[in-house]
């Protein structure tokens, strides 16, 4: 249990500071802890994508990873981002991201974040 909320923690870690460093990854929100509980709810929801919906699609573009040399992955990690945008939005969530070049962008941000965090957390499985 320990283990989930630490990646969600750190998904969410991960997430604001897409949100911070990007203008078309917008949360909004009437205060900050209205924000805090809607980056959480995307964090779960982002997690929740990649655990289950990433790796068929990884597995699907195999032949697109390894012809690209891995940089598909860049590809697959921005679709799992606007997939969490449009699950959000149909979860009233004020998360979203516009557009494809933006969610590259943010998955690469994201995946770099959150590696940092993760190496900086503790996890105890």
């Amino acid at each position: 249990m320990k283990n989930f909320v630490v990646k969600t923690i750190a998904n969410a870690g991960a997430l604001a500071v897409a949100v911070w460093l990007l203008d078309k990854i917008t949360l909004t929100g009437d205060s900050t802890g209205k924000k805090v509980g809607t980056l959480i709810g995307v964090a779960l929801i982002f997690g929740l994508v990649n655990f289950l919906i990433k790796p068929i699609v990884k597995v699907l573009s195999l032949p697109f990873v390894i012809l690209t040399l891995g940089l598909f992955v860049l590809v697959v990690n921005a679709l799992m981002l606007l997939l969490t945008s449009w699950l959000a939005g149909k979860l009233h969530l004020s998360f979203h991201v516009e557009g494809f070049w933006t969610a590259v962008l943010g998955g690469l941000i994201i995946s770099v974040v959150s590696w940092a965090l993760h190496v900086v957390l503790p996890d105890e499985d």
